[in-house]
């Protein structure tokens, strides 16, 4: 039980299996165990999705080569493995367990159904809690789909009960009820195990996109609209241009030498672009073939980039040209999270092996470099670790782990010095999914032992001090909504009196931090900074953002799993999406967008009631609030 067996065709189109010395009008059984008489034509192999119920879904995830099922399990409702099964494994709890599910690889966006009538959203790596939680169905979700051209999701009941969501305000849109000539009260409807079937863009010609439902030995057809929805409360709908393609974006950064923006996308695809203009530069496809790219970092002379694939592979580029210079040697096929190019072009990179791997770029002259496993890391990181930042004025690094724990180490030393953990009721904490430090901050003398570095768990901003006596400097909880999560922090380094968060529900926060995180709060809880701006940015998940310093006017850049790249002011004033038609003129805010966000700024009044509100416990049974703590011995001033 729960095992997925794999067959994979070498040559489909030829035949499916060797030749067969039965009668040809007989009926011909293969069977799992004679499979190997067959390897020249067909590869098998059996993957333990760690399901202990009967499997109810599956589906293939071209983009990770991974495997996502589900079953009726509160402890394994939907797993997400590695074909290879050397990574760790994804898993969704859901108290019912899950009937259905859905997955759409541009939006990353996972939807589960179950016999609780709710259709939950999630995003597609945070497993603890959903995005969002869509009540209305009174029986049993046994089928849901994501219609992407116009943003919506399908859920159907089982009592042939049809709701159309707003992917993006999670509103019901409408009910249809589907009146099969089967149906006689109080008859339950008789579905097969998959009622949907969903045929959507990109479709022939000749063929309008629909959706299919089945019950007993009848059929529905509903056509659908391919039409782009107008604009929503908070969102631009301007042309997208080449950084709206369908493949979603996974990382982003800024590079002042060369006034330029870098995107990664999951299909493996790297723009740059021109911060000036929002004008194409550079194109590299298939940059580590099919893999998807999932961290981004410059050398010390930001000339050259340095890419991290989801199967280990590290590659660094030629940014003026795109030539490929290095391979570095990958020790596993995990996924790297967090690259680092300290100055004389050491470079070390962490990811899911829970490790540091460090290489010398310096001093290689070939296209392949090896990697150094000098960092004994085995015994601090129990768990993937998720992200990595560094402080050059304290000599420290820190890296964050699903377990819910950032470590510091003294670079000096290569050795753990402090451990970071926000404590739950439960006894579990979230993953820990950003991290960075305040540079500024760091480098004053008479800040330095105060709150330094911020993390960001389940919604809640963190902030840390790494030295001194006391380390916990107050927490916050950001998004509006309780189930959202911050997924990327920034702040303006040469002064730090911002903090720019950006959330899975695509909103981006601007608070002031000048006097934040620099006395030792009363409560564990403390209260929220000033909410200085708050805008919708993108519909997806903002993967990235940064504050960038041009002419000293600050700007804002944003990365979205919605496949969009967009600049904006301080204030939130739309500058443009990269690769948009028109360009812009980064000196001239009349050659900005015309359209301005008027629903983004929000009101004294509006501040005030975000200030008092905090958030409900989340679905999965992770509490909200908590207390901070660490342990370890003190970092010197």
């Amino acid at each position: 039980m729960g095992v997925v067996h794999v067959l994979q065709f070498l040559n489909p189109t030829r035949r499916l299996f060797k030749n067969m010395t039965k009668k040809e009008k007989s009926l011909q059984r293969i069977y799992f165990h004679h499979l190997s008489d067959h390897e020249s034509t067909v590869t098998y192999h059996c993957v333990q999705s760690g399901h202990h119920d009967p499997i109810n879904r599956i589906m293939f995830e071209t983009c990770t080569n991974g495997i996502m099922t589900s079953s009726e399990s509160s402890v394994t409702s939907v797993v997400c493995i590695s074909m290879s099964e050397k990574q760790n494994p994804y898993i969704w709890k859901i108290r019912e367990g899950v009937k259905c599910f859905a997955f759409n690889a541009p939006l990353q966006l996972v939807v589960t159904g179950g016999s609780d009538g709710a259709v939950r959203l999630w995003a597609r790596y945070v497993t603890t809690h959903p995005v969002a939680t869509l009540l209305g169905h009174h029986a049993a979700v046994i089928d849901v789909a994501i219609y992407q051209p116009v943003e919506q999701i399908f859920s159907y009941s089982k009592d042939a009960e049809l709701r159309i969501w707003d992917i993006t305000t999670h509103e019901c849109l409408k009910i249809v009820l589907l009146n099969f000539p089967c149906l006689h009260d109080p008859q339950i409807p008789e579905h097969g195990n998959f009622p949907f079937l969903l045929l959507s863009p990109p479709l022939p010609d000749e063929i309008p996109p629909h959706l299919l439902v089945g019950c007993k030995d009848y059929l529905a057809l509903l056509p659908l609209s391919v039409r782009q929805r107008a604009g929503r409360e908070g969102v631009l709908t301007d042309q997208l241009g080449d950084a709206g393609s369908k493949a979603s974006l996974s990382c982003a950064l800024y590079n002042p030498t060369l006034q330029q923006v870098v995107t990664g996308s999951t299909d493996s695809t790297v723009c740059v672009w021109d911060l000036e203009t929002g004008k194409k530069k550079l194109h590299i496809s298939n940059a580590h073939g099919e893999e998807a790219l999932s961290c981004m970092a410059l050398e010390s002379s930001q000339r050259r980039l340095i890419t991290g694939a989801r199967n280990g592979t590290i590659k660094v580029w030629n940014l003026l040209n795109g030539l490929n210079l290095h391979k570095l040697q990958p020790l596993t096929n995990s996924m790297v999270t967090g690259l680092l190019c300290l100055h004389g072009d050491r470079l070390f990179a962490v990811g899911w092996s829970q490790c540091f791997v460090e290489y010398d770029l310096a001093s290689s002259k070939d296209l392949h470099v090896k990697a150094n496993r000098s960092w004994k890391t085995s015994g601090p990181h129990k768990s993937d670790i998720l992200a990595l930042g560094h402080c050059p004025a304290l000599g420290v690094i820190a890296t964050a782990t699903q377990k819910g724990e950032a470590v510091v180490w003294k670079l000096e030393t290569q050795m753990p010095v402090l451990r970071l953990c926000k404590d739950t009721s439960m006894g579990g904490a979230p993953p820990v999914d950003c991290l960075i430090f305040l540079q500024h901050r760091a480098a004053d003398r008479s800040l330095r032992n105060k709150g330094v570095l911020v993390s960001s768990q389940a919604g809640f901003v963190c902030f840390w001090s790494v030295t001194g006596q006391t380390h916990s400097y107050g927490q916050f909880f950001a998004p509006e909504q309780s189930e959202e999560c911050v997924l990327t922090l920034s702040s303006n380094q040469s002064e730090n009196t911002l903090l720019v968060c950006g959330d899975t529900a695509g909103w981006l926060h601007i608070w002031d931090i000048s006097n934040y995180g620099l006395d030792i709060p009363e409560q564990t809880l403390s209260t929220r900074p000033p909410l200085l701006h708050r805008w919708r940015t993108h519909t997806g998940a903002l993967r990235s953002v940064n504050v960038l310093k041009v002419d000293e006017r600050l700007f804002i850049l944003s990365a979205s799993a919605d496949g969009a790249a967009r600049l904006w002011t301080q204030d939130g004033d739309h500058v443009g999406s990269f690769g948009q038609g028109a360009q812009w003129n980064i000196t001239d805010p009349c050659s900005f967008q015309p359209k301005r966000n008027t629903e983004c700024i929000l009101t004294k009044e509006r501040c005030d009631q975000l200030q008092s509100r905090r958030p409900d416990s989340c679905d999965s049974g992770q509490t909200s609030q908590g207390a901070l703590s660490a342990e370890g011995p003190r970092l010197g001033n």
